[in-house]
Formats: C-alpha cells, sequence, structure tokens
C-alpha cells in the first residue's frame, strides 16, 4: 500500500515551468541523450554542466523541438510539448539562445529585434512576464542601444552574442535555453551576460543555460546538472557542487 507523505515533505510542483522526462535523442544512428531527467523553476537559473561533447547542447535542442528523433516527455507549463515545432514552443513563451548565434546578418540592429517581438504575457501565478523592447533592451545592453542601425554583419563576436540574447528577450518568454553564454567572449561581455542573467532572475524569468565554465555558472546558478556521455551522472544545488570535489573531479574536471 501506497503512503502518501506529508505535506511539508512533498515537493512542489506548482512553480515547475519546465520539465523533462527520460529524454533520449539521437544524431542518424548514434544516440547523444540517454532518459535525461531535469527541472526548471520560476526564477531560477539552472546550469546544465559537463565536458565537451557530454550532450548540453542537444539537450537544449531537444527540449526547443530541434530534435526529429527523439523520444521520452517535454512539458512547458504543465503542458505536453514532446511533439511540438520550435516555433509553437517560441509561441508559448520558451527562448532559445543559440551557440553559434544566428542573427540576420544582413539586417540591422533593430530589424534583428523587431522580428522577433511577440505580445505581453503572464507566469501560471497571473504575475506579469517581463515586456522587453529597444528601450528596454537597450538598458540592459548598453553596447547595442548605440549601435541601432548597424547590421549584424558589422558587429563583433561579443556584440553579436548580446544581439542573439536580447533578441530572445523580445519573444518575453517565462524560460530561456541560453547555450554557452561565456564562450568565445571578452571577459567584459561574459560580465555584462552574467549580469544579464541575474536580472532576469530577480524578475522572475528562468534560465536553463548550458556551460563549460563551472565559475561563471556558480556564479549565476541556483542548480546543476552534471552530464556525462548524454547521461545526468550528478545533480544538486550549485553551492553543494561547488563543494563536492568528487563530483567536480570526476565530471567537469575542475
Amino acid at each position: 500500500m501506497s503512503v502518501t507523505p506529508p505535506k511539508h515533505l512533498q515537493e512542489s510542483t506548482a512553480d515547475i515551468l519546465l520539465e523533462c522526462k527520460d529524454l533520449c535523442a539521437w544524431y542518424g544512428a548514434a544516440q547523444i541523450l540517454f532518459d535525461v531527467n531535469l527541472k526548471v523553476r520560476q526564477g531560477q537559473v539552472v546550469a546544465l554542466m559537463g565536458r565537451n561533447g557530454a550532450g548540453k547542447s542537444t539537450t537544449l535542442k531537444a527540449l526547443m523541438g530541434l530534435m526529429t528523433q527523439k523520444t521520452g516527455q517535454v512539458f512547458f507549463l504543465g503542458k505536453d510539448q514532446s511533439k511540438s515545432e520550435p516555433y509553437e514552443a517560441a509561441r508559448r513563451g520558451l527562448g532559445f539562445v543559440p551557440e553559434d548565434r544566428r542573427i540576420f546578418s544582413e539586417l540591422t540592429v533593430l530589424e534583428n529585434l523587431s522580428v522577433a517581438r511577440q505580445d505581453k504575457r503572464t507566469f501560471p501565478d497571473g504575475t506579469d512576464v517581463p515586456f522587453w523592447d529597444f528601450e528596454s533592451l537597450g538598458a540592459l545592453f548598453p553596447n547595442l542601444a548605440q549601435m541601432p542601425h548597424r547590421l549584424g554583419s558589422q558587429m563583433s563576436g561579443g556584440e553579436q552574442q548580446m544581439l542573439t540574447v536580447a533578441r530572445s528577450l523580445m519573444g518575453n518568454p517565462l524560460v530561456l535555453l541560453l547555450d554557452e553564454p561565456s564562450e568565445g567572449v571578452a571577459p567584459l561581455i561574459v560580465e555584462q551576460m552574467g549580469e544579464m542573467i541575474l536580472t532576469l532572475k530577480s524578475q522572475g524569468v528562468s534560465i536553463l543555460l548550458s556551460e563549460q565554465n563551472f565559475h561563471f555558472a556558480q556564479w549565476v546558478s541556483d542548480y546543476a546538472y552534471v552530464l556525462e556521455k548524454g547521461q545526468v551522472k550528478h545533480h544538486a544545488p550549485m553551492k553543494e557542487l561547488a563543494q563536492d570535489e568528487h563530483a567536480l573531479k570526476s565530471y567537469l574536471s575542475v
């Protein structure tokens, strides 16, 4: 006979915005993900960590609906979107910032932002999701505010990274999937990215970021899942992971 745990011992599910269960994914005949399970709660920054090739980017793509070969379930705002197209996920409020940026190089900063504009949203509890326009994004990314008419092809790598994030924010996401935000950009841009993540978190937006830079992840994240060869080998609050020498050495080489 099963026994229901007392209420104070039951895990609340009311604030879970994004969740996957037994997520598997393939590229052709090669299986990359093996029964990945994770949760992202409202206002939480979750780091998806692991070495190169561990399956971090593939996990984000599978959650967004970009992997055609996958099994398992993906839930967003309590609804099963395992079979949804990427544009359907975006319309519901799931944002994605790819590692390779994919800005429109022949469009200006303003034009890149305008194509991603969506209507205002609310969180499941009825509170407003932050609404973004060029003015508010300019306060978050001052560099972009100074170059509204610059073409994407004329921007530096760091500026393109900021534009990619800003374009995703124009969709007013409840959850932002952020792939390797600190990779290949100058330390000043890394710092701005960190401040941006903390600002979004303070406003209730959730972020799942794929990240190899442990110090960056430790700075901004509340919780961490550690992948190795496509499997979740460890998960814990970030403060606990930072003190777990075995996990750091075994899975992250820190």
